[in-house]
Parts: C-alpha cells; structure tokens; sequence
C-alpha cells in the first residue's frame, strides 16, 4: 500500500501473480507447497531446486519483503526480494527473470521446427519414450510412422529453394488436417516427417498413412511441377515389430528404404491425379508363397491398389487380399472401420437374449462375434457397450454371416434409421 502522499504507482501484472501467489501459499501444507515451489522456481527461473530449497528460498523471499518494507516505509514487491534473495544464495549467477511471454516463446522454439510448425527431432524421442513407456503400462498399441518427401532436392534444384519450402509446408500442414488429436507429428530431418500414433494397429496405420500420401498428392497437384513430389513412408507397430523406440524407428525406415526404392512411389502430379478405384475394387490375390510369413493377418485386410504397392516381402502393409472370400470384397465399406478387437466392447441383443463381442465399428455399421451360429432375425434390436462412448441402443441388419476360427461366427451389420 502507497504511503499517504506519494503518487499511487499500480502495480504490473507479474507482482499481482505473486502476491496471489503468495496469498495462497500462505495456506498450504509444506507437503503441498514443497512440490509446487520446486515447479514454480524451474518455470520462473530455470532453477532445479530440491523441494526442501525451494521452500526455504520461499520462505526466506517473505521476510526479506517484510524486512525491505520496513526499512524503506513502503511496500516492496515479492519479485526485488525475490532477485535479492536468489542472487544472494547464489542461486543466480545472472539476476534475470523471464517474461511469461518470453519464456513460453523460447519453450516452443525450443521443441518446434521453424518452417513447418512441426514438433522436432527431439520432441520426437521424448514423446515416443513416452508413449511407448504407456503402451507397455497399459498393453496398448503404438504405431511409429517415418514419412520421406520423395525428390524434395529434385525439387528444390529446379524450382529454387523456396518452392521446396512450400512443399514441406504443404506436407505439414496435410498432416496436421489428417491425424487425429491424440497423434503426434514431427518434421525430423530435412525432408523426413515421423508420426506417433498411440492405440494404433496396422491396419489403422496403414490407411491412416494411405491417406496422408494421397492427400499430399492432390494438395500438390496445383503447383504444376514436372517433378513428382510424393511421400514415401514405412511403419512399425508395438508390440508386433519391435518393443524398444530404437527398433521401432529401426524397421519402420528399414520398410521406409524398402518403399521408396520399390521403383513403385512416382506418380506424375504435374497433371491431373489420377481417380481413386471403383468402391467395388478387389485387388488380385497373390499365390500364397507370395505373402511375407512376418506380416499378422490383421495387416492383409485393407488392400491397396496395385499401383501403390511394393514386390511382396519387404514387409510393409500393402498386401493385396487373400484368396478366401472376405467380407469386404462381398460387402464393400463405404466408411473407414475402428478396430476394437483385444478391448472389452460388446452387444446386448434384445430378442433374444444374448451378447456378442463387438470386433469393430464405423458409421455405417457394425461386426459381431458369436460362440456359434445364432439364429437371429434380419432386423434386431441391440444395446452397444463400446470403450469411452455411452452405451448406445441400435437397430441392426444382418449383411453377413461367416465362420471364424474356433468355431465362432462373424456377423456384419448394418445400422437401420
């Protein structure tokens, strides 16, 4: 408070933080506020103090504000106590304390790429350790994608280096609109890119990775270059590939070098792209020594075009569809599937009464598991019990019914209005 007299200075916006800081502090318990000075003073100062040295700077920062104020007949600041006491314990070599502004714009430098906006190498390594470390606390999946921008040099020796820089824009920003909120993006080189996708199988990675390449092209297409700019890309999954991050990294560029020099990435984008395959396309199916023996099944259903996919045996996910009759070459999907196989999703019919596993759903319907073959009628009622979502009472129509191993019974549905 102003002494009478003397002209009323208001304080800044980083002293009333303090203050309040302090107010608060004031009634903690020093179990609560030890761990939360340490925090303060590493944000606020880049100091690693202990929790019993950041509450005793604390403590010492108050009385050398009561002892300031008293001396002077006026109210002092917390914060030229606070620099007085840290730099009389030696604690600052140089007195300077950081904006919040400022602090906040070094920590996204620190982390981020500065042309693309991207999260960098080394984000990449912490938050793959990251998740990696919470696949394995959880038993979930943890997909690693590596993505190279095929003939950027190309590109940048013909066009100039600015061109080049508008097509590793335009990657970026095509993996920012195309990845989920939970998936991570990283430029990590010059013309390398690597996701990390949490809860992610193969055949998810795989379309996800699909679909990144095409939008790429399209978005790509307007520029007009006579040099074809694609992204190449080759992926691992945990627990399937690999348990550690550098393994992971290791086969996901192993099949990254296998794609790119397949002879089978180009595709011309100075002209036209060329139009998706008809809904009903299924591509040819291979003799079976053709099928790489490490690839799981999971990854042989969601063929792609032909024109996409390397020699059989690199062991990427391209695999064209088996010979055995599935259900989506009967039934073509018009939506993309979640995969929820391995949770505990199910189904509660009605009439009558009985529960299925639920192996995966999308916006149009549904696939069921049954112990055996269930006579059911065309149309039925059922309740879905599905991982974060509400139970949710549907109407369904049977599309399909197939054997499956074990004796049970697979199911597909279609939702009914």
């Amino acid at each position: 408070m102003s002494q009478l007299g003397e002209p009323t200075q208001k304080p800044s916006a980083e002293d009333c933080f303090l203050d309040l800081l302090a107010e608060t502090l004031a009634g903690l318990d020093d179990a609560v506020r030890g761990p939360f000075l340490q925090r303060f003073f590493k944000s606020f100062t880049q100091l690693d103090l202990d929790e019993a040295q950041s509450t005793q700077a604390w403590s010492s920062i108050i009385d050398r504000q009561k002892e300031f104020s008293a001396a002077l007949g006026r109210r002092v600041a917390l914060k030229t106590a606070l620099v007085d006491v840290l730099g009389a314990s030696h604690f600052l070599q140089v007195p300077v304390l950081l904006e919040y502004d400022a602090y906040r714009k070094l920590q996204i430098n620190a982390a981020t790429d500065g042309l693309t906006g991207l999260y960098n190498r080394r984000l990449f390594d912490e938050t793959c350790d990251k998740e990696l470390n919470r696949a394995k606390r959880y038993s979930g999946l943890l997909a690693v994608v590596l993505f190279d921008l095929h003939r950027l040099k190309e590109i940048n020796d013909k066009y100039g280096h600015m061109k080049g820089d508008q097509v590793l824009q335009l990657a970026a920003n095509n993996l920012r609109k195309t990845l989920r909120a939970s998936d991570f993006a990283f430029r990590i080189g010059g013309d390398e890119f690597a996701l990390v996708l949490p809860q992610t199988d193969p055949e998810q990675a795989a379309t996800l990775c699909r679909r990144v390449r095409n939008n790429f092209e399209n978005e790509v297409a307007p520029l007009k270059m006579k040099v074809a700019a694609t992204l190449d890309f080759g992926m691992a999954v945990y627990p399937q590939d690999a348990d550690t991050k550098e393994n992971l990294v290791q086969v996901a560029d192993e099949r990254l070098y296998a794609l790119k020099h397949s002879g089978q990435t180009t595709r011309v984008t100075s002209v036209e792209p060329p139009a998706a395959p008809p809904a009903h396309f299924v591509a040819p199916a291979p003799s079976p020594s053709a099928l790489p023996r490490e690839v799981p099944p999971s990854r042989r259903e969601s063929p792609a075009p032909p024109a996409y996919a390397p020699p059989a045996g690199i062991g990427v996910p391209f695999i064209p569809a088996p010979a055995k009759p599935k259900p989506t070459e009967m039934h073509p999907r018009k939506w993309e599937r979640v995969s929820l196989s391995g949770t505990k999703a199910h189904a509660v019919l009605d009439t009558p009464s009985k529960t299925a596993a639920v192996l995966d759903l999308s916006y149009g319907g549904v696939a069921l598991m049954f112990d055996s073959n269930e006579e059911l009628p065309n149309e039925f009622s059922a309740v879905l019990h599905v991982p974060i979502l509400p139970p949710l009472r549907v109407s369904l129509r049977k599309a399909y019914t197939l054997p499956a191993e074990g004796g049970h019974v697979r199911m597909g549905c279609s939702f009914v209005s």
